[in-house]
């Protein structure tokens, strides 16, 4: 028999990555298909995330690289363009480019905290930003 206890401690540090994997392959083992909520009845699975619409924002908090997407330019482009060049390594053609093509990906990949402060920047120069987890 497994040791439980250190089964449980090894499913707690998977990623959302490998957690999926392993939902897939025990499904396949046991030829069934999980539940929404894991195969918990959904009221149980909204008490244990502690709200309805909390498993969304834990996910969010899971996650640990985000994406700046750049979704209106607002009335001050070249200020938008000057913020863009600032937060990345493009060219003046390059970043007007982005802006003008907007919604576009600013940053990829980025830790939540760099991708907060560039929505800040881009909102401070008059742009409509948002973080979207990668």
């Amino acid at each position: 028999m497994a040791d439980v206890q250190k089964l449980a401690e090894e499913i707690a540090n998977l990623t959302l990555l490998e957690a999926s994997e392993l939902k897939t392959t025990l499904e396949d083992m046991l030829g069934v298909e999980a539940a929404v909520g894991g195969g918990m009845p959904m009221m149980m699975a909204g008490a244990m995330a502690g709200a309805p619409g909390a498993a969304a924002a834990e996910e969010e908090e899971a996650a640990t690289e985000f994406d700046v997407m750049l979704t209106d330019v607002g009335g001050k482009k070249i200020n938008v363009i000057k913020a863009v060049r600032a937060l990345t390594s493009l060219g003046l053609k390059e970043a007007k480019d982005l802006v003008e093509g907007a919604p576009n990906a600013v940053l990829e990949a980025v830790s939540k905290d760099s991708a907060q402060e560039a929505v800040e920047k881009l909102e401070a120069e008059g742009a409509k930003a948002e973080l979207k987890p990668a």
